[in-house]
Formats: structure tokens, sequence, C-alpha cells
């Protein structure tokens, strides 16, 4: 089965990269948002179907020649069967590390050789094509803020921007930023919360607009419904404040 360049899962590792911060990528909340959009990515291609909440094989034969999405088509094959939310965190790490190699083959990444206290070996992540991430980070933005109709958004650049603003990844996640159509301008916008509020409604319309693109059919938009609750609930524990 043929697969564009660049799947879900390793366009949504692209978009959390920071080349500020490359070892940010490498947590727990990315990490469960990339094995979201291989989940997505295998509805979409019909090889995982939802049983009554359930993430199932279609059948125990077919591959998509992606070995990303093949690895993660058999751990679910080979394990208990779990619901979409707990898939999201299950082994995540696995998927993560395998979308990452993926990358550096493909050129986007470039691993580094490095021994810590010049000892113990170790490998650093650098971003290698600093174009291809920008390409994607506009892409969310333009989507996003509503630039082209939702009707017109390709169906994985909507699951793109989707999961991106589960993960509040960039402007993604500042529903009053530069990504949201028209809160700079917006009347009173620098004076009152109310425009902030309304930035966050248009925000939330958006979203639910480019999630019914992304997932036309009942099944998949529960399935992308539950997925982008976990990377939600993830990045929420992520970002809570710690008391001591």
């Amino acid at each position: 089965m043929p697969r564009d360049p660049l799947s879900l899962p390793a366009r949504l590792c692209l978009l959390a990269w920071d080349p500020a911060r490359p070892g940010a990528a490498d947590a727990a909340r990315v990490h469960h948002l990339v094995r979201a959009g291989a989940l997505v990515e295998l509805v979409r291609l019909g090889l995982l179907r939802d049983d009554d909440g359930v993430a199932t094989p279609a059948d125990l034969d077919s591959e998509t020649g992606d070995p990303v999405l093949d690895g993660l088509l058999e751990l679910v094959r080979e394990s208990l069967p779990h619901g979409w939310r707990p898939w999201v965190a299950l082994h995540a790490r696995v998927t993560f590390d395998a979308v990452r190699e993926q990358l550096v083959a493909e050129g986007c990444l470039r691993a580094e050789k490095k021994r810590v206290l010049g000892v113990f070996p170790s490998v650093e992540y650098a971003l290698a094509r600093r174009d291809t991430a920008q390409a994607l980070d506009r892409r969310v933005r333009e989507v996003l803020a509503g630039q082209v109709p939702a009707g017109e958004v390709p169906e994985r650049d909507a699951a793109v921007a989707v999961l991106a603003a589960a993960a509040e990844l960039g402007c993604a996640g500042d529903p009053g930023g530069a990504g949201e159509p028209g809160a700079a301008n917006e009347p009173g916008a620098a004076r009152g919360r109310g425009s902030v509020t309304g930035a966050g409604t248009r925000r939330r319309d958006r979203i639910a607009e480019l999630a019914g693109r992304a997932a036309p059919a009942p099944a998949l938009r529960g399935v992308l419904d539950e997925v982008c609750g976990a990377v939600s609930d993830e990045t929420a524990h992520t970002k809570a404040p710690t008391g001591g």
C-alpha cells in the first residue's frame, strides 16, 4: 500500500520539534501525541476499527508498508484488548522512537553521536530540515485560522491540526494568538476579557469543523475524539503547576 512521504505521526513529531529545545520532544506529551496520530492513521486506512470502544484490528494479515504503523498494528494484534485512550499511552515511547528513526532515515532529523562525561555513548537528535518543519507549522496555523473553508482542507491536514491543538503545540495552544482568525483586529481585543472568550469560542468551533472534516465517518470521529481527549489530558497534566 503506497504512503505519503510523511505519515500523520511523522508530521506530528516534526511539529513538536523545537530547534531551541530538541530534547523537549522526547517527553510523554509528545509520545502520546505521536501514538494518537498513528492510531488515527491506522483507522483512516481501515486497518483498525472501533468495536464498542475497543481498538480492534480489521484482520490478521494486512500491512501498510510503513514500519512504524505496521509495528503498532502488530502490537495491537498481540496484546489484550484495550480502548483508544489506554492505547494512546501504552508503550507510546516505542512508537515515538520508531517515528524519530524514520525521520532520521528520511533526512528530516539528524542523529549525532555523543559521549556523556566523555565515557558513556549517547545520541542526540537535531532538526535537519528546518524548512519542512516550518512549512508544517505554517500549514497548521493557516488551517486553524480558518484561511481555508474546512470542507476544502485535506482530511490529513485537518487531522494534524486537530491533534496539534489537543497537544497545544505552538500557536495551536493559544486561543488568542496569531493563529486565531481576527483575534488581533477585533475591537477591544487588547482591553477586555470578552474578546479572548470570543476568540476561544471561535477556536472551538473551528476545531469542531476540522474534526468533522478529518473524520467524516461517525466511527472515526469517535476515535478522534477519544485520542484527542487522551492527548489533552496528558498535556494538562504536564502543564499543571506543582505545589510545594
